[in-house]
């Protein structure tokens, strides 16, 4: 029996990983390599699907893509032209977005299927370089607007109930850092981060590694639901803005029990963690 993986990824600046970007070098090259690998793209036990948790679509209930076919969503501005022509031709799945609406159903929550809505860059943009084939369907996922880490963490159980059937769970946000007024000055004038700002993001991400590495996964749970609490976690994540982190928690709940692996790219000078839970290691 495959057991489908579970990451969670930072899918860099908008569009800029396939563009070109500063900064982005080291998360293209694990979009690239390492993801693929986690995810076993490429083998005979690939996954048959991914559900993609975007961190750039928050709804007050579960919201999941449910289309054959769901076009691009460019959700960024003032851009070059290239960045509103990129295309990425993977298919949608009614039948895996109807049982995802399923176990999300049996956790309590109220799940909505959407038709409508086109893929936005969270999801489009890293699969573009995961899986540029673009041979497996894709199911979008929204966040919830609460940004309530036990409901989020909830999502994830419910999901879990997929991977046995060789679902894959990709979070796509931003988890280490998204704090749009000290990284996008660093991203436009291609500057590295300040001294005191790498220090407090690998302080942050110390206290965060050692809440999503507890290999049980109540005590996974009960430590992230009190990320709020970790040092420098209004730094990393403004209040009112951790849409980039709820990825993580609907990962982490997906993962069920095991130690997480983990790799760190480089950022503007900033440690960038990816958390996983697969059978390849990378």
């Amino acid at each position: 029996m495959v057991r489908a993986s579970v990451v969670c990824i930072s899918h860099g600046g908008g569009p800029l990983p396939v563009i070109g970007g500063p900064g982005h070098r080291d998360i293209i090259h694990s979009l690239k390599n390492r993801v693929p690998k986690i995810l076993k793209i490429g083998t005979p036990e690939a996954p048959r699907g991914i559900v993609c948790v975007t961190a750039h679509w928050s709804e007050h209930q579960p919201t999941i893509s449910s289309a054959s076919h769901h076009d691009l969503y460019y959700d960024y501005g003032g851009l070059p032209s290239e960045a509103y022509s990129l295309k990425y031709n993977a298919m949608g799945s009614p039948a895996i977005a109807g049982d995802v609406k399923n176990v999300l159903a049996e956790e309590g929550f109220t799940p909505i299927l959407n038709r409508k809505r086109g893929w936005d860059h969270g999801v489009f943009i890293p699969l573009m370089l995961i899986n540029p084939a673009a041979d497996i369907p894709i199911i979008q996922l929204s966040i919830l607007a609460s940004e309530d880490p036990a409901e989020h963490l909830r999502m994830g159980r419910a999901l879990s109930k997929l991977r046995d059937s060789n679902i894959a769970i990709l979070g796509s946000g931003f988890a280490s850092i998204h704090n749009n007024s000290k990284m996008v000055p660093l991203i436009i004038s291609d500057t590295r981060a300040p001294a005191k700002l790498i220090k407090s993001a690998s302080e942050w991400n110390s206290a965060l590694t050692a809440a999503v590495t507890k290999g049980r996964r109540q005590d996974r749970e009960k430590a992230l639901e009190g990320w709020r609490d970790f040092i420098h976690s209004y730094e990393m994540h403004p209040p009112g803005a951790a849409d980039h982190f709820m990825p993580l928690l609907v990962c982490a709940g997906a993962a069920k029990d095991g130690a997480a692996g983990m790799y760190k790219d480089d950022f503007l000078g900033v440690d960038i963690w990816t958390y996983y839970w697969s059978d390849v290691h990378v």
